[in-house]
């Protein structure tokens, strides 16, 4: 029997899974390190920019009106995350290393997903001017949001590095003002880059195996697979999995019972539940301790998976109800 589509690891699952191996065995040292760092840098505002320059103002017009939509999936994405990741503790502390709640709590802070968030929302027809809106929204809130829930919610020993008005600082340069610069350049380059998308996917997760490298080898070189056990990574995954249960849960209720219709629940689903690592990797190597990293993003890459297997399974279920429905409807008018 044939394995559904989406429990079946994509090609940049495995790609991340291979850095982390490869790190693991050849982690980047001395003067190899600081080039990679440097390289990484650029490829993050490369990739920024590339974002900037092909998000389209059209469809952010066309979005930007449904505000009470937009305002529940900021709320589930910078408020009701933070509120779960923090009552989440008792649950956790007994499953998961420190080092991987402060990961947890570090993951409830940031935006949600671009591509993905849309992407699932088309296939499951659901509002998709909306979703553009919101998830580019959350995106750039998140560039000022996240660093300061961070100082709020992660406490002292986490490891987290400067203050938190330092690190807003260093977002904006990093990741902010390459997004700028990449919407004003929008019309010289906006319709090359809309002809030529696996530029900037190539970019996209070029840039997180880079980071994802570098965050890895120095925690290698700290000794991150000496002190984490294969018990901590199982509870990792259940209290991951039960964070995007909770999530997916509340915005289902949430959207339900504040009578959207079903176009918008969708998004809202979608939109709200999810957490984004292009933006994650890149924020974590800015705001934290350098050695701290590997073991930060580690959940965020977990949680990166399951919810992509949940939302596609999601996705495709609801796409497949819509089909049903649409052709139950003549037929039901044929009776008549």
């Amino acid at each position: 029997m044939r394995r559904p589509s989406f429990l079946v690891p994509d090609n940049f699952t495995l790609a991340l899974i291979g850095t982390v191996v490869l790190a693991s065995i050849l982690p980047c040292r001395g003067e190899t390190a600081v080039a990679i760092n440097w390289l990484t840098n650029i490829a993050v505002g490369l990739l920024f920019f590339l974002h900037g320059a092909k998000l389209s103002r059209e469809a952010v017009v066309a979005g930007a009106t449904h505000w009470r939509l937009h305002a529940l999936v900021l709320v589930s994405t910078f408020v009701m995350f933070p509120l779960l990741g923090l009552a989440m503790k008792p649950l956790a502390a007994p499953l998961v290393t420190p080092e991987l709640y402060m990961g947890i709590l570090f993951l409830c802070t940031l935006p949600s997903t671009v591509q993905s968030s849309i992407a699932f929302t088309s296939i499951a027809r659901g509002n998709v001017p909306a979703a553009v809106c919101s998830a580019s929204a959350s995106s750039l809130i998140g560039i000022f949001v996240t660093p300061a829930l961070v100082s709020l919610i992660v406490t002292n020993h986490t490891g987290a590095s400067g203050s938190g008005w330092h690190t807003v600082g260093a977002i904006v340069m990093q990741l902010l003002v390459p997004f700028i610069a990449g919407q004003i350049m929008r019309p010289l380059i906006g319709p090359w880059l809309d002809r030529h998308r696996p530029v900037l996917r190539f970019v996209d997760q070029g840039s997180i195996l880079l980071v994802v490298y570098t965050a890895f080898s120095e925690a290698v070189n700290e000794g991150l697979w000496r002190h984490l056990s294969l018990g901590a990574l199982a509870g990792l995954f259940v209290v991951n999995a039960l964070l995007l249960a909770a999530a997916l849960a509340f915005t289902s209720l949430a959207s339900k019972r504040l009578g959207f219709n079903r176009e918008d629940r969708i998004t809202i689903i979608f939109c709200g539940s999810k957490k984004s690592l292009a933006s994650g990797i890149p924020m974590a190597k800015v705001i934290f301790a350098s050695q701290a990293v590997g073991a930060v993003v580690l959940p965020l890459m977990l949680f990166h998976q399951i919810q992509l297997m949940v939302c596609a399974a999601l996705a495709q279920r609801w796409a497949a109800r819509d089909v049903h429905d649409e052709g139950a409807r003549p037929a039901a008018h044929a009776e008549h």
